[in-house]
């Protein structure tokens, strides 16, 4: 790599970073909110089950 890659590199990181970034945090963000619907599912089942 020379020093004329850098601003390639540069503009990959921009355009693709920040994309990457957004996404990543949203997948953990959603994936905890399904975590906790998929257990008031489970809680919601059992407790029709038991009437």
């Amino acid at each position: 790599m020379n020093s004329f890659d850098f601003p390639l590199w540069v503009t990959l990181l921009g355009n693709f970073g920040f994309p990457i970034a957004v996404t990543v945090y949203l997948f953990f963000r959603f994936e905890r909110k399904i975590e906790n619907l998929e257990t008031v599912i489970y809680e919601l089942s059992t407790k029709l089950s038991q009437k």
